[in-house]
């Protein structure tokens, strides 16, 4: 009995360790990606959407099989504007009842923008993630992503372990950044490494727009270059330069560095180094485009010889916060007498919503006379609804007659516009996308004269088209005129907003503790 009961044990030690060897990391996922100016008067909710794993998580794929990945909400937008306190707190109460179903966790994925305003909460991602760790603990080890136009506030980076963000602006590397999160979270799980000893941080009293600060021109390009060294040397994991979100007013609005890893004198040193060149090269801060009033601009377009010549109207940019109805750029160009004649230089405007314009060219027909009003529906604080009249160009179908699921276009977008020709001008009606889905439009921006977009920098699918490009100070939420933000809450001084009186920054690291150490357990 004696050997078949050896026998027996051995079977079961085996079978163990072959178990234990097998056994997946549970790593939740939960985030907020919002970026909202609190400059106004509308008012939108969070809505928290299922959180799809990214494809390199994918079922097949070799980091999707190495843990067992537990996808919480997202927070998404709805509107425009600051989120109201009611729908945010709603958000994290649901998120916090998926987290708390999926428990135990060894590890955790904030996937955040970190630009999320929120009526009376001054630091709506930090205190998700303070909410979350109540939950999941510190001995939980967690990575978080971010936008580098979001803010490490003193939350966030405390209940960070590994922290990341993008490296360039236009964001051609999210994914990669994203990815570059999770590859370190993995590593460190697998390694038995655990969390990294330090964690240096950097306020850098810089706060600028990514139109100022675009990594395809300088000095941003050469800043940005630094990081990858400082990731580079010996101890250090993991560093990042946030440049902030202008267009929000608490504390936490500023230029920071995080730089994280093992040791202590080089993660130091490497933050000290990426802290100084951003504060040094502050002054050389620049438009990537030339940037002038909305009147010369039109005025060299005019002029030009080139086509199509862009003009980014960045006043009212939805991609960086703004509300996308503004109406006060649309009302002046729709004014120049250029532009009356059909004959006159063609002019495409992406974009302004109206759902009644659209439904107005739809029941007219493509060819026919339409008119309804555009725009300012709830940002009206610069120009009032336009009464739009014109020749109907297209109208996509009705989104019960459209052959894509729910209405959605082939690129992603809902696909419920329409484009009303107006004298010369192509005006896109229906939504604030400043890359709107034209496809079967049988509209061209390629062919167009003038190219008008709800946009700072340009993206690349407008970026590679143009053959000139001047940016346009217009009004709407994310004005440029920093200086002329009515900012209650940011820690002052502030460069540009006091550059004529600030003394020198100390640029002091801040070593923070992880949560586990700050709270001793």
């Amino acid at each position: 009995m004696i050997p078949f009961l050896l026998i027996g044990l051995l079977i079961v030690s085996f079978g163990s360790e072959v178990s234990a060897q097998q056994k997946k990391y549970r790593i939740g996922i939960a985030g907020i990606q919002i970026e909202n100016s609190v400059f106004m008067p509308n008012r939108q909710s969070i809505v928290g959407s299922p959180l799809n794993l990214p494809d390199y998580l994918s079922p097949d794929s070799a980091m999707g099989q190495a843990a067992t990945w537990l996808p919480s909400l997202m927070g998404r937008g709805s509107g425009r504007g600051p989120v109201t306190r009611e729908s945010y707190e709603a958000f994290v109460n649901q998120a916090l009842e998926i987290i708390e179903r999926n428990k135990p966790y060894d590890a955790f994925w904030f996937f955040n923008h970190g630009a999320c305003s929120v009526d009376g909460i001054d630091d709506p991602e930090g205190i998700f993630m303070e909410k979350v760790r109540g939950i999941i603990g510190h001995d939980v080890l967690v990575s978080t992503t971010m936008d580098l136009h979001g803010n490490v506030s003193d939350r966030v980076a405390l209940y960070s372990d590994i922290i990341t963000t993008f490296r360039k602006a236009p964001h051609d590397d999210s994914r990669e950044s994203h990815r570059r999160g999770v590859v370190n979270l993995l590593d460190r799980l697998t390694s038995g490494k655990g969390r990294p000893a330090y964690k240096a941080w950097v306020a850098v009293p810089v706060l600028v727009s990514g139109e100022w600060s675009s990594t395809r021109a300088e000095p941003a390009k050469s800043l940005y270059a630094l990081v990858p060294e400082v990731e580079a040397m010996p101890g250090v994991l993991d560093a990042g330069i946030w440049i902030g979100y202008v267009w929000g007013d608490d504390r936490r609005n500023q230029g920071v560095v995080m730089v994280v890893g093992d040791d202590k004198e080089q993660v130091s040193a490497g933050a000290k180094k990426l802290a100084q060149k951003f504060w040094d090269v502050r002054n050389q801060f620049t438009l990537e485009a030339p940037g002038y009033e909305l009147e010369k601009c039109l005025d060299l377009a005019v002029a030009s010889d080139k086509k199509p010549f862009f003009i980014s109207d960045m006043g009212d940019n939805p991609g960086g916060g703004g509300s996308g109805e503004v109406t006060w750029t649309l009302a002046r160009l729709l004014k120049r007498p250029e532009f009356r004649s059909p004959n006159g230089k063609s002019v495409l405007y992406c974009s302004i919503p109206g759902s009644e314009m659209v439904e107005a060219a739809r029941k007219a027909g493509v060819g026919n006379h339409a008119e309804g009003y555009v725009g300012a529906m709830t940002d009206n604080s610069y120009e009032p609804p336009i009464f739009l009249s014109g020749t109907v160009v297209y109208v996509s179908p009705a989104p019960e007659q459209n052959p894509t699921a729910g209405g959605q276009s082939p690129r992603g977008r809902y696909n419920n516009i329409a484009i009303i020709k107006t004298g010369s001008i192509y005006v896109v009606v229906g939504t604030s996308s400043p890359t709107p889905n034209l496809t079967g439009s049988g509209v061209d921006p390629s062919k167009m004269d003038i190219v008008m977009v709800k946009q700072g920098y340009l993206v690349n699918q407008w970026y590679n088209m143009k053959a000139d490009w001047v940016m346009a100070f217009t009004r709407g939420s994310v004005d440029q005129d920093f200086k002329s933000l009515p900012y209650k809450h940011i820690i002052r001084p502030m460069f540009p907003i006091d550059a004529d009186w600030m003394p020198e920054p100390e640029l002091n690291v801040i070593f923070v503790p992880s949560a586990k150490h700050l709270y001793g357990r």
